[in-house]
């Protein structure tokens, strides 16, 4: 029994012995691995948490054509710390102040829990201090760079600002699908961020970074730092006045239709400069916002319905001695090609059309009896026409993603009987709405296709590095001089007689064409509407061309003339009132100006009275109270304006207090600037002003 208890006893001693001396071991490891071996393994793990990072570079602007900027990346920054840099006399002398300042620009904290941070920071031996998660802005970070301990600078006072870029559109939501947007990584994701993303996004740089025990990672500055290559400039062809007056008309036309989507394009005729591009489409919420490119994209690319009878008409002149006088009978509005029924708008039928009758008002079974009775025997000649034309190919516009035409040819398997006459007024192809811009503008160019272009160069600060080549010809001629005389007299006839006649303006002429097609859906057309109405502006001696689309309208209104024609119309005005190439308030004053006085507007009795006590011949305007003038076989001819109080008046060229008089007393309110006579006003001449209780005049 006492031989088992000793036994016992010696192997408890023994185990307390053992694990004693494990203890020992343990705590003189632990001394080693810090006193002796610390500096080794620290440096290891310091090592260890190195890497390189990319330093990104500053995305280049976009500007518009007259440069103000479209997008732009503003510089932020994350205001990191090293406590550890700063000299005990500054920092003691300092630290107060320096705390007082970050909670007075922060405003999260007060000055105490930044005093606390910054020291506890300082005697852990933190050499990386995020100060506060918010960003400030440059002129923040300057004023910074003057505050105590931080005017020592990153190596002595131990400031450290870190950049960050931010993508900014000056102009909020106008042409946003257009400009496009980008990613987290600075990469273009849609519109000409995208397309130009090569040029916008320079080089990214790289530089060294040690990740931190409590997260994150601060930058270490050894010297092997590579600097990024900031992004080009791109100047781009849009003008931004001519932007809003493009997407507020689209806009209210959308919501007033209750319409799906719509598009709007506007484009210098002589150029192919695109001044406007608005694309819009419905929300859940039922607002409407740029999403998808129609005017440019694949989506967009539809059949267009009565807009290609322009092309169809082009190929019929081109390919036959047949005149606008010549005649057709449509009927009784419905007609039998093969086994299909065509049917015009017009219920009974328009009966015996001539030709420019048959544009004009759009007749559908004209158009294809034309075309069928030319072309019938040889339907690949007319698809030859229209290859001729340029129709067929893309226009290689310099934004990615175009949508390519597609016209059926009779090599197609799906060609039929009634592919011809289906064709004729556009069905059974498809086109953006900027491809079929392109051809009415060619129209407006006396027959020369250009391609249509929305980027003028690209620049580094004010060095041009590369510099797109204006007008970009695709095709030299569409058709012959004697054509282009018909169908302009045609698209004149449209908007003077026809669909579009509700768009008739006295003051410039508009010429352009209607179109309605139906919705195809699983290959049978419904009664859901694709309406638009392109043309150009002013007819005489084009300057701009233009589409509308407004698709799937609703509200009892379904055809172009009734929802796509009006805001052609608004928009059209707009320019026309605030372009001051397109109308000379003082027409013919540069003329003889020796001779006669400058007489430019005003009360048609005053300024009689000036002629004749001149003695200079003028005439005309009988009976009228306000006049323009015009100079004319060495004499002032009068032109009358318009009275009508539900109309606005054409007021440039006269003195501040006859405009002053004529507006007022159409109830309108006036705000001027400047100094002279009256050179632009805000409301266009003849447009309608119910409902306009202000006008804005500048005088010059």
């Amino acid at each position: 029994m006492s031989s088992h208890r000793s036994d016992i006893l010696l192997r408890v001693r023994v185990a307390y012995i053992a694990i004693l001396l494990f203890s020992v071991a343990i705590i003189f490891k632990i001394g080693y691995l810090q006193n002796v071996d610390g500096g080794k393994w620290k440096e290891k793990a310091a090592t260890i948490g190195l890497k390189y990072k990319n330093i990104k570079a500053t995305r280049g602007n976009i500007y518009s054509d007259n440069g103000s900027l479209l997008a732009t990346s503003l510089p932020f920054y994350k205001v990191a710390f090293d406590p550890t840099r700063c000299a005990d006399r500054i920092y003691n002398h300092q630290i107060d102040s320096l705390a007082l300042l970050l909670s007075k620009v922060f405003k999260d904290k007060n000055a105490r829990y930044y005093k606390r941070k910054i020291h506890n920071a300082r005697l852990a031996n933190d050499k990386y201090l995020v100060l506060n998660r918010k960003e400030i802005n440059y002129q923040i970070k300057k004023e910074m760079t003057t505050w105590p301990i931080f005017r020592e600078g990153r190596m002595r006072g131990g400031v450290i600002f870190e950049k960050v870029d931010k993508r900014f559109k000056p102009f909020s939501s106008l042409a946003y699908r257009t400009i496009g947007t980008i990613n987290n990584e600075d990469k273009g994701i849609v519109g000409l961020e995208y397309s130009f993303n090569d040029q916008l996004k320079g080089r990214n740089g790289k530089a060294l970074y040690q990740r931190l025990s409590a997260g994150g990672e601060k930058p270490v500055f050894d010297g092997t730092e590579v600097k990024p290559v900031n992004g080009k400039d791109i100047v781009t062809t849009i003008n931004v006045d001519l932007q809003d007056v493009a997407e507020s008309a689209l806009v209210k036309a959308l919501y007033n239709n209750d319409a799906d989507y719509g598009c709007v394009v506007v484009m210098e005729t002589h150029t192919g400069e695109i001044k406007a591009m608005s694309n819009l489409s419905r929300n859940a919420k039922g607002n409407y916002y740029e999403r998808y490119n129609y005017a440019v994209g694949s989506q967009g690319s539809r059949e267009p319905g009565s807009t290609f009878k322009l092309a169809s008409m082009i190929a019929l002149f081109e390919d036959s001695r047949i005149s606008l006088l010549d005649t057709v009978d449509t009927g009784k509005g419905e007609m039998e090609f093969y086994d299909l029924v065509m049917k015009d708008h017009k219920p009974g039928g328009y009966g015996k059309l001539t030709v420019q009758e048959v544009f004009e008002k759009s007749s559908n079974i004209g158009t294809a009896k034309l075309i069928v009775d030319q072309f019938g025997d040889d339907p690949s000649r007319f698809i030859d026409r229209l290859q001729d034309m340029g129709l067929t190919k893309p226009l290689g516009f310099q934004m990615v993603g175009e949508g390519k035409p597609y016209i059926k040819t009779p090599e197609d398997s799906t060609w039929s009987g009634v592919s011809l006459p289906w064709i004729s007024h556009g069905y059974e192809l498809t086109m953006t709405p900027l491809h079929t811009l392109t051809l009415y503008n060619a129209v407006a160019n006396d027959g020369k296709m250009i391609r249509p272009i929305i980027v003028k160069e690209v620049k580094s600060a004010d060095r041009t590095l590369k510099e797109f080549e204006t007008p970009q010809v695709i095709n030299k001629k569409i058709c012959s001089d004697i054509t282009l005389v018909k169908v302009r007299e045609m698209l004149e006839g449209v908007v003077e007689d026809g669909t579009a006649k509700n768009i008739n303006d006295s003051y410039y002429k508009i010429a352009g064409k209607t179109g309605t097609a139906k919705h195809v859906v699983n290959g049978r057309y419904t009664n859901k509407y694709y309406t638009s109405f392109a043309g150009y502006f002013p007819a005489e001696a084009p300057k701009y061309s233009a589409i509308v689309v407004i698709d799937n309208p609703k509200r009892f209104r379904i055809y172009g003339s009734d929802v796509a024609a009006p805001v052609f119309k608004e928009i059209a005005d707009k320019i026309y009132a605030i372009d001051m190439e397109l109308n000379d308030p003082f027409e013919g004053q540069d003329i003889l100006t020796e001779i006669f006085p400058v007489i430019r507007a005003g009360h048609k009795s005053e300024l009689n009275m000036i002629c004749n006590e001149f003695g200079i011949s003028n005439h005309g305007g009988e009976d009228a109270e306000w006049v323009k003038t015009r100079i004319k076989d060495n004499s002032i001819q009068w032109r009358e304006l318009t009275n009508n109080n539900q109309v606005m008046p054409d007021v440039r060229g006269m003195t501040l207090r006859d405009a002053l008089y004529i507006l007022e007393n159409k109830k309108v309110e006036v705000k001027f600037s400047g100094f002279g006579r009256v050179t632009t006003q805000s409301i266009s001449p003849g447009s309608s002003i119910v409902n306009q209780n202000e006008v804005t005049l500048k005088l010059g």
